[in-house]
């Protein structure tokens, strides 16, 4: 394995057999089952892997894609089929809070207990005692069992041993937002400051925003097949495609996936020709949009029942553009072809930062704007007017139309990133809004 890496996953698979009855699984263990009493489930689907030192991964996915499988393979939990794991480096993994605790012990027996199951000797666990237990801070109930605890107390005594342990990679399986509020944003400095310090981190979550923010590096996978890797921008949106069922559309940047059959199904959906057709043969006229209002790059898929055919941005006089002053009013506008009937269309827009990261949006339902039928060959123009609060900064603006269509969510048409906009600003405050506070200084009373 070479220096710089410290995960290397070669070829790696994972089989489960599903028994019929669950006595076969005792005599197929025995070598006693006749004949063809289960089915295999590949779990993980011969996967590649390599995470460097100082990196931090995420790993996103659908449930049941095989996210939590490989961490536990990679920290020695699980055993895989085939395939190999190389570890550079002191593990201390976050999967199942609380796995290998004694529920009969006091919380300090746990924690030794845990230490020395990671590898620890009971001196180096004593001089990390103090910072555990303040970090828990779960008061005397230390010295109680830990099944007297409440699950608040219990993840909260779970994280702390594990965070505070030092490691040099840190594995964490959905277990950033645990506890109360103060509890999670303690942990999510915990996790910043691992970042800080040059640590590497390999986490799953559903949270994408987490995984925009924190993230190197974000890893797709979809039953048991990685789908792709790169910035956590790029991944989230083919997951979204992955969620309604739409991967793949685009044929830019996964061409070769195309020609997968087995990635295909993996993915949600199996791409025939008619897709194909029905693609070429639709409206195109969003190829005529102004190329200075749309970027180039933007991810474009949905089903084309619906087709956004102009979107753009309003000062407020009114006149388009791409610079808005914060503080003024400015309006999001776009424009939708009907190629189908739609019972009850959604329409919606979200900004979002350079990083990826969901800082404001909403839609025609929330709103409660539009819950009307439109027919095939109908043009409806939307417009979302609003003050704008944002910092100074660039942003990117997405756009859909969707539904429900016999409870099933549909996704007419989506353009992820298709728009920027500047905020213009001469006063920056802190976090994504300015809250346009009023402050007001006074001579305190004297008595």
């Amino acid at each position: 394995m070479e220096k710089d890496i410290a995960i290397q996953v070669t070829d790696l698979t994972k089989m489960y057999k599903l028994y019929n009855k669950n006595g076969d699984r005792l005599k197929d263990a025995l070598g006693l089952l006749k004949g063809n009493s289960y089915t295999e489930h590949l779990a993980l689907n011969h996967v590649n892997l390599k995470v460097k030192k100082g990196e931090t991964i995420g790993i996103i996915g659908t449930n049941g894609s095989g996210k939590s499988t490989i961490l536990k393979i990679i920290t020695g939990v699980l055993s895989p089929t085939s395939g190999s794991v190389e570890v550079d480096g002191h593990i201390s993994a976050l999967l199942e809070l609380g796995a290998g605790f004694n529920m009969e012990y006091n919380g300090i027996d746990n924690i030794f207990l845990n230490g020395m199951m990671i590898g620890f000797s009971e001196d180096e666990i004593k001089a990390r005692m103090d910072s555990i237990l303040e970090f828990a801070d779960i008061g005397d109930y230390v010295y109680q069992p830990v099944k007297t605890y409440s699950s608040g107390m219990f993840v909260r005594l779970a994280f702390a041993v594990a965070i505070n342990i030092d490691p040099e990679i840190l594995i964490v399986d959905e277990a950033l937002s645990v506890g109360d509020v103060f509890f999670q944003a303690k942990c999510y400095h915990k996790f910043e400051e691992f970042k800080k310090q040059g640590k590497t981190i390999l986490f799953v979550s559903h949270d994408l925003s987490t995984i925009s923010r924190y993230c190197d590096r974000a890893i797709l996978l979809n039953q048991g097949v990685i789908l792709g890797e790169g910035t956590p921008k790029k991944m989230i949106d083919i997951y979204k495609q992955v969620l309604v069922g739409q991967y793949p559309l685009p044929e830019n940047d996964f061409k070769s996936l195309l020609e997968d059959d087995d990635i295909r199904e993996a993915a949600g959906k199996k791409l025939g020709k008619k897709d194909v057709d029905n693609k070429e043969n639709c409206d195109d006229s969003t190829k005529d949009k102004d190329k200075t209002e749309q970027n180039p790059d933007l991810l474009e898929y949905g089903n084309n029942a619906a087709q956004i055919v102009e979107f753009y941005a309003t000062d407020s006089k009114g006149l388009r553009t791409n610079s808005v002053i914060k503080g003024t009013e400015f309006t999001i506008h776009m424009k939708v072809k009907f190629l189908k009937d739609i019972n009850a269309p959604i329409f919606a827009f979200t900004i979002k930062n350079i990083m990826g990261i969901e800082i404001a949006g909403t839609n025609s339902m929330v709103e409660k704007a539009f819950l009307e039928p439109v027919k095939a060959g109908e043009e409806k123009v939307i417009t979302f007017s609003q003050r704008m609060l944002l910092q100074g900064g660039d942003y990117l603006v997405s756009f859909g139309v969707t539904g429900f269509e016999q409870d099933n969510f549909e996704v007419y048409h989506r353009l992820y990133d298709a728009l920027n906009l500047t905020v213009v600003s001469d006063k920056n405050t802190v976090g994504f809004v300015d809250m346009e506070s009023t402050v007001q200084v006074t001579d305190a009373k004297k008595e």
